[in-house]
This record gives C-alpha cells, structure tokens and sequence, in this order.
C-alpha cells in the first residue's frame, strides 16, 4: 500500500487514445499532471524514462503506452514485444529505484474467452495471440519489477481520440448502406472518458493505496455487433444517415489473430476498492458519438466559411 496525497502525475503514451483523454481530463481537474508523448520518453529507453522521474518527481506513474494493433502484432512482433514486455518491465524497474507507484493499462485480451460468465483477477491467463501474449508478460514484467503497482485490465476501449471502433464505424457509415459485424463475441465497451475518471479515482482513493490487478471496463455486455447497432442508431437520430447492421459470425470475419469469444471483465473489485463503477456503455458511447458529430459539423462549418 503507498500514500498518495495531491499526487503529482506523469503519463507515458501521452499521444494514444487514453493518454489524450487522460491529459484533457486532468488539465480540467488543475492536477499537477505531465503527458509524455513516446518521441520524448520511450518506455523501453532506461536513461529516459529515470530521467523523465528524476525531473518531474511523481508520486504516480500511468503507463498508457503500448502496441495495440492485435492482428499485426502477429508479424510485428518485435515491435510489440518492446512496447508491451520490455517497455512496462523497464518502467516499474525505474518506478521501484524512485519509490514511485506505477499503475499499468493492460487488457482483456490476457484470456482466451472460454469462460462462461465475467473473467475475474484470479482467473488464469490463457492469451490467444501473440497481442494478448505480450500484455501478459508485460504485467509478469511490472510485477517482478515493483511490488508498487496497480495493474489496470480493460475491456473494448473507444473514445473521442486516436483510433478505435466506434470511430471506424462512424467513417464506415459514410461510406456504406450495410456493415457486416461480429455478433458471437461479447465484451463491456470502456469510453477513455471513464476510464479516465477511473485513473483518477485511483489518484483519489485516499491515504492508502491497495496494490494489486483490477479490472475495468463500462457497465454491461453487449457484441461488437450490438455495439455497432447502437453506434450507428445515435447517428441516425443526430444526422438521420441511415446504415443497416448485419449480423455475422467470427467464422464469416477470419482475421489474422483470433479474438476471445467472452471479454467481459468482473470489475466488482475495483468498485469494492475505489468506490467508483463504470458507467452504463450505452450512455458513454452515445456521448462520443454525439460528440464527433458535433466536431465533425464544426470542423465542416469553418471550412464552408474558409472557402467562402
């Protein structure tokens, strides 16, 4: 357990998806925060990250940083190893030297779906491709390193920035009357914004700090399949675009690595802990939705007005 007291944050993958909204977030919050893009600290490097510590003096370190591209992973191996295996170990070892309490983004992608029902902590790890491979020798990697860690699984994260589903749906529903999307996979949809919100509760949760692996993701199940169906109802009602969602199996969709068929994570120990739960999916992802659409009709508005 570790104290953590007005803590003063440094963020290592400041330019993915989390990292952006974890830094918009904090900035709003006025916490004493740092976001390190990979170009000026890569967690693989050593002598950057203890240099990054020494200069800022944290009291918590969030790795956000990381190779997420699942399929490629599997041919972009070293890249992946660096940035998921090396990377985290290099991380805590440099967290554990300062004293400094590491929390470390993992995945839903350490077990291999044939669970019925939530995957819980203590479940074994069972990865089916070298992606969920490496984010188990990541974890392995911090918890040899620090016993000062928190180890953050999420499940199906989307948000506002970077790339991820939600947003390949919006750009497909520009380009297509009908999508075709799994719906024999189910999974907890996690909004960088609450997941955000999660992190911080970490920061907030008081004077001790329990170490240990936690899950997370948005509250309730759904398909990728639902998933979209409910991405793309949003759109019609903001812009009346209309897509039909059809439903197909993982064996219609064959991708390079094989994806779990049950990602859903039991979070009841992170709210027992924290006191904090995620947010109903739904609602998360109709705010994103809502909220790109809006960018997107801004970002339109002013280029009108440009060319004008």
């Amino acid at each position: 357990m570790s104290a953590l007291s007005r803590s003063r944050i440094l963020l290592f993958g400041a330019g993915g998806q989390l990292g952006l909204e974890l830094a918009r977030t904090a900035a709003q919050r006025q916490l004493p925060f740092r976001a390190l893009p990979r170009d000026s600290a890569d967690i693989a490097d050593g002598a950057a990250v203890m240099t990054a510590i020494s200069e800022y003096a944290p009291s918590l370190v969030v790795n956000a940083a990381g190779y997420t591209k699942v399929d490629d992973a599997e041919i972009e191996r070293e890249a992946a190893e660096r940035a998921n295996v090396t990377g985290p170990g290099v991380l805590a070892k440099a967290c554990e030297r300062a004293n400094v309490t590491l929390l470390h983004v993992s995945s839903d992608y350490v077990f291999d779906g044939s669970k019925r029902g939530p995957y819980v902590e203590s479940d074994p790890a069972a990865p089916l491709g070298f992606y969920g491979s490496t984010k188990v020798r990541g974890e392995e990697a911090v918890r040899a390193e620090t016993n000062q860690h928190i180890i953050l699984r999420v499940s199906w994260l989307y948000g506002a920035y970077g790339n991820n589903f939600l947003k390949t749906m919006l750009r497909l529903a520009g380009e297509r009357d009908e999508i075709a999307v799994v719906a024999d996979q189910y999974g907890s949809p996690t909004s960088t914004r609450d997941l955000a919100n999660a992190v911080l509760r970490v920061v907030d949760s008081g004077s001790v700090l329990p170490f240990g692996t936690y899950h997370y993701a948005g509250d309730g199940v759904t398909t990728w399949h639902g998933f979209a169906s409910r991405v793309l109802a949003k759109l019609s009602v903001l812009t009346g675009r209309n897509v039909h969602v059809r439903a197909i199996t993982t064996a219609d969709y064959p991708t390079r690595a094989k994806r779990p068929a049950n990602s859903v994570l039991d979070c009841g120990k992170f709210e027992r802990v924290f006191g904090f739960r995620g947010a109903p999916w739904e609602m998360e992802a109709d705010e994103v939705v809502e909220l790109l659409v809006r960018r997107r009709n801004c970002s339109e508005a002013l280029e009108g007005t440009a060319n004008a």
